[in-house]
């Protein structure tokens, strides 16, 4: 009878997947299930995470069968697909783009949670990454004022210790936010882990552990050694090995023993509170170490041919990304010249709205000057036909004077008045021809204004009312085990980490924004919810410190003064 199935639930950091294994499937064969269903070849820096019936979180082990080891038992059995080793230079080491958007998502998951401090203005900047790694670039359209009320972007610590409000938070995050436009989305996350692993606690692995004396003291374990720390600090190590001087490790039941390269140097012991968390940092030393090793080796083939079809892959997709982004101008140019044309086309219909009117006007003028030049004429042929009348009159007076001289002088006082009549009449005439000529001006004048107009709309009249629509681009095993680490051949391998220089030291537009949203945020701070944490990373600010200079000075002095250190710490 074939044994029954057992339903095995493995979280990635986006996606949940259900599998059935058979009791005797080893933890390789599940892993590489995971691995092939979400299509991911950088497989050396992952594993599988469990709880244990003890209710600890332990790394799945390939070469046994899921069932034998310590998984919780229920159904169906749970793991998480996490990165287990981290990259000392992502971009150099991380190839695939699945690669880089898990990391992305457990380092931002790490930040967010405060697993990994990280200070509010550097927080402000990688949530401006994040923006971009989700949403592409800034748009005012489509993300009014709020969109980002509902994205987790912030540690809690740092909401808590100001006193900004969502809405602000929101404004200093779209300010740098809106600087990423045109950032494809992957290299938004690359950004994003290229400033967070510059971060002192990104990548480490700590361990409680006690010296000789019993100091409670933390193991730090990452990509490029073991370092010591007190336990209110764990910022900065007080003492560190790199991996390659590292000679063999071992431990037996709770003490573990790192003999260095260098032979006359002690023995570097300590104390774990458990054999399993033994168990477990031998594990993690053994992958750092390999891995500390392959990098300042040759690559395999097979990272050769990865690099090369990522490279490809890249050339192809920045092909792509300048064809749309020429398509993309061009529309918009487009746009521009059909909007230009379309606001001067407004213009002249406003123009020649403009002209009608004044048009009429000049018609309505032409009209009403005609009307006077009528009344003018008619005026002046009744002034006509009265001194007519009043010149046969006088003529009458005239030829009765002989009848009779009261009569004459009579009629003489009349012909003086006729006269004075006909000079008033005369100077009228005079006057009213006058008028009669300037109006016949003026209405020449309205003629050639309207001649002007009605050529000015005419001219208007035969434009495009429309612009034109541009055209559109288509588109429990033994409780003593010994590890041999580095050979003598390995002793003297570079160490460029000791004089890495961080990100934003490298740009100093980002540098000065960093510093001028650090002192704006001091401002808005309650000072009393700084934590130990806070004080450390600001003390380090005011000293010039960061990770790499730090790294550089507990490495110092030979390797018996650091075990001698250790001990008496």
């Amino acid at each position: 009878m074939p044994a029954k199935p057992i339903n095995v639930r493995v979280m990635t950091m986006d996606a949940e997947l259900e599998f059935a294994i058979q009791p005797n499937t080893t933890g390789k064969q599940l892993f590489d299930q995971v691995v092939k269903t979400i299509g991911l070849r950088e497989i050396w820096f992952f594993g599988l995470l469990y709880v244990d019936s003890k209710g600890l979180s332990t790394w799945l082990k390939l070469n046994k069968k899921v069932m034998s080891q310590d998984v919780k038992k229920e159904t169906p059995l749970q793991f998480k697909f996490r990165a287990k080793y981290y990259a000392e230079s992502v971009a150099e080491e991380l190839i695939q783009e699945i690669t880089v958007r898990m990391f992305y998502l457990q380092v931002k998951d790490a930040i967010l949670t405060d697993e990994v401090y990280c200070p509010p203005e550097t927080s402000v900047l990688l949530a401006s990454y994040a923006c971009q790694a989700k949403y592409g670039d800034a748009s005012k359209e489509t993300q009014p004022p709020g969109y980002l009320s509902k994205d987790r972007l912030l540690p809690q610590r740092v909401f808590d210790q100001h006193t900004l409000s969502m809405e602000q938070w929101e404004e200093r995050i779209t300010n740098w936010y809106t600087e990423h436009k045109g950032m494809p989305r992957e290299e938004a996350m690359m950004e994003y882990l290229k400033i967070a692993e510059d971060l002192e606690m990104y990548g480490v692995n700590y361990f409680e552990i006690k010296n000789k004396k019993g100091t409670n003291l933390f193991l730090g374990v990452d990509a490029l050694g073991v370092n010591v720390y007190e336990v209110t600090d764990k910022l900065n190590p007080k003492i560190g090995f790199p991996w390659s001087e590292i000679r063999n490790i071992s431990f037996h039941d709770k003490k573990f023993v790192i003999k260095p390269i260098e032979k006359k140097a002690p023995d570097f012991s300590f104390y774990a509170p458990r054999l399993r968390i033994n168990k477990r940092i031998l594990a993690l030393c053994m992958g750092n170490h390999e891995l500390y090793l392959r990098r300042r080796k040759a690559d395999t083939i097979e990272v050769q041919q990865m690099k090369a079809q990522a490279k490809e892959e890249k050339l192809e997709i920045d092909a792509n990304r300048t064809r749309l982004n020429r398509e993309r101008e061009a529309r918009e140019k487009a746009e521009r010249q059909k909007d230009e044309l379309q606001l001067k086309i407004e213009m002249m219909e406003s123009e020649f709205n403009k002209m009608q009117g004044a048009l009429q006007n000049s018609q309505d003028t032409v009209n009403r000057l005609e009307d006077q030049f009528i009344e003018s004429e008619r005026h002046s042929q009744e002034l006509e036909e009265e001194r007519r009348l009043l010149e046969e009159r006088r003529r009458e007076a005239e030829s009765t004077a002989i009848h009779e001289k009261e009569e004459k002088h009579r009629l003489e006082q009349e012909a003086e008045e006729a006269r004075r009549a006909i000079m008033q009449k005369e100077e009228e005439m005079r006057e009213a021809a006058e008028e009669r000529r300037m109006l016949n001006e003026e209405l020449q004048q309205a003629r050639i204004k309207q001649e002007e107009a009605a050529t000015e709309m005419l001219r208007l009249s035969q434009l495009p009312r429309e612009a034109r629509e541009p055209e559109r681009t288509p588109n429990g095993g033994p409780t003593t085990i010994e590890i041999q680490m580095t050979g003598d051949e390995d002793a003297y391998l570079p160490r460029p980490e000791e004089t890495r220089v961080t990100v934003v030291d490298k740009n100093e537009r980002m540098m000065q924004q960093l510093k001028t949203l650090s002192i704006e945020l001091s401002s808005q701070k309650d000072q009393t919810r700084m934590t130990r944490t806070d004080q450390i990373h600001y003390d380090n600010v005011r000293q010039g410190r960061d990770k790499y200079k730090t790294l550089k000075q507990i490495r110092m002095g030979n390797t018996k003064l650091r075990v001698d250190q250790f001990e008496g710490m």
